[in-house]
């Protein structure tokens, strides 16, 4: 088992959704981000850093520091279900290989497939991208 499937497990036991894991380049920090429908407390986040810390001393993980926190405004997109969470929202995607010669694209969430994600861009131009297109997503936050 994996670091990422050890930290899923633990997040999923204690009823949390891992939604992303960051490591530094030698990992000596690990980074993680919970979710729950009702959203995270400074107190969840501990709960489940207790609760990894004491999984990463019993399976001998070698690390400096921890950092468990909530996905913020700016959230991680990462599955297609969090794609469909947020339908409607403005999103900033990143694909791997340029679509009509550009990589970078921000819009609203317009549809949300098996396939792929659709962005309404704001000239009004959809965008249709593959999930193995995606190289990285998060949340365009409104401040209104």
């Amino acid at each position: 088992m994996n670091l990422e499937q050890m930290i899923e497990r633990v997040a999923e036991g204690l009823g949390y959704e891992l939604l992303d894991l960051e490591l530094s380049p030698r990992g000596r920090l690990i980074r993680v981000f919970i979710d729950a429908p009702t959203g995270i407390t400074l107190d969840d986040c501990e709960r489940v850093s207790n609760q990894l810390q004491h999984l990463f001393e019993v399976e001998g993980v070698d690390y400096d520091r921890l950092e468990v926190s909530s996905p913020g405004i700016d959230r991680v997109l990462k599955k297609p279900a969090h794609f469909a969470r947020f339908l409607g929202e403005r999103a900033q995607l990143r694909t791997r290989e340029a679509i009509d010669g550009r990589r970078n694209f921000v819009g609203q969430i317009a549809q949300v497939t098996d396939q792929s994600v659709t962005l309404m861009l704001d000239d009004g131009v959809e965008v249709v991208i593959a999930w193995e297109m995606l190289d990285k997503a998060r949340l365009v936050p409104r401040f209104e």
